[in-house]
């Protein structure tokens, strides 16, 4: 995906012109008081390049998910005095409704103001990717930038329908993810690692599937590894497993010998009766998990053979927990590995969701290469698939 990004456009290109952007603002929140500003801070640098070029900043965001109803719950005024502040600038929200009275709005406005317009989940067209809410959105626009990376494998109206309208940018956020993820596919530094987690096998084989042809080493981990252990004929006891998915799983282990790639499964357990019970622990081979017992980690042996790996690795990629690390009695694969990583000369890349908590239980963030703002759209890319937040931005033109 060679995409071009507002940062080719210079200042004669943007001065006086009103450029939307979309970011993704759904941020935690409690009792109207922002948890975690990191997907705001993401933001900023795109909105201040874009001030710097004398051009008008109108953001759009969702948050939450309102179906289509205001929700004073689910207003982004919080995040507007929240980004003022950051910004040290004036951020106004927007309330006017996204049809024709909203380009006179904005018009009111003076460019040097951001515009931050409210929530725009509380318009039902927008998730319908309905075209003349599309429309009337662009209206208000010369420009339109992408920067939402947590929503582009959504093709709503603000994410893909309004880049029909305008002419559409990357922003610096989704340049920076199209950067780090086309390079584990593109010219990754080798050898390449993947290290991938998560509950089920379901949702992540068609992620191991395409890394296989390209990565030279994949780790899997998590509850979805005992479906592979199965299927390789080990007795699992209590353990999460897709019996439906055993076939699958040992055609993924023929590929990856087919093509000299190397597939490590947990080679020991942590293990107890249940998730509740952190009074009978123990660790065990994994051709040995008691019948009674469920492995809700991995042991000190796998992680050894996991930390030898990154040693030897020049690129990382890891998605989803080797274990139930909400639960701390349970957690100690998975923080191990984040401190790994970020103690590792290798680019180290966090492809977003519970891999992103886990670095940062462990406080760990700072130290990686890159960490995805999108669970769901990087594990979309992962497996291939073309994101509509993403298609719908302009190719680079080639010199």
């Amino acid at each position: 995906m060679n995409k071009a990004s507002i940062d080719e456009l210079n200042w004669k290109d943007l001065q006086a012109k009103k450029v939307l952007v979309r970011v993704d603002f759904n941020v935690p929140m409690s009792d109207g008081k922002i948890t975690d500003d990191s997907r705001i801070k993401a933001a900023i640098p795109t909105i201040e390049f874009i001030i710097s070029q004398g051009a008008q900043c109108i953001i759009t965001s969702h948050l939450g998910r309102p179906k289509g109803m205001y929700s004073e719950s689910l207003s982004l005024a919080p995040i507007a005095d929240y980004l003022a502040q950051i910004l040290n600038k004036s951020v106004t929200l927007c309330k006017s409704p996204i049809d024709e009275t909203l380009k006179s709005a904005i018009a009111n406005y003076p460019e040097s103001e951001i515009v931050l317009l409210e929530n725009i989940r509380f318009n039902k067209e927008e998730e319908a990717n309905d075209p003349l809410f599309a429309k009337n959105l662009a209206s208000i626009a010369d420009y339109f930038v992408q920067d939402a990376f947590g929503a582009v494998h959504r093709a709503h109206a603000s994410t893909e329908g309004v880049a029909n309208y305008l002419p559409s940018y990357a922003g610096l956020l989704v340049k920076k993810e199209l950067s780090f993820l086309n390079s584990v596919f593109n010219s990754p530094d080798r050898p390449l690692l993947a290290i991938i987690g998560g509950a089920k096998v379901s949702t992540k084989i068609d992620v191991l599937d395409n890394l296989l042809d390209t990565v030279d080493h994949l780790v899997i981990g998590g509850g979805m590894a005992f479906t592979f252990l199965k299927a390789q004929g080990y007795a699992i006891g209590k353990s999460l497993c897709e019996d439906d998915k055993c076939d699958l799983a040992l055609t993924l282990i023929n590929k990856a010998a087919s093509l000299n790639k190397s597939i490590l499964l947990p080679l020991d357990l942590v293990v107890s009766t249940s998730i509740e019970n952190t009074s009978d622990i123990k660790t065990v081979e994994s051709s040995a998990i008691p019948e009674n017992t469920m492995g809700l980690d991995v042991g000190p042996k796998t992680i050894k053979a996991i930390e030898t790996l990154i040693n030897l690795s020049k690129t990382v990629l890891w998605n989803g927990p080797l274990g139930v690390f909400e639960v701390d009695a349970f957690s100690h694969g998975t923080c191990e590995v984040a401190t790994m990583l970020a103690s590792s000369e290798a680019i180290t890349i966090i492809g977003g969701g519970d891999s992103v908590a886990a670095v940062n239980k462990v406080n760990q963030a700072k130290f990686m290469s890159h960490i995805s703002t999108g669970g769901g759209a990087c594990l979309e890319y992962l497996e291939g698939k073309e994101l509509p937040g993403i298609s719908c931005i302009l190719e680079k033109e080639i010199a």
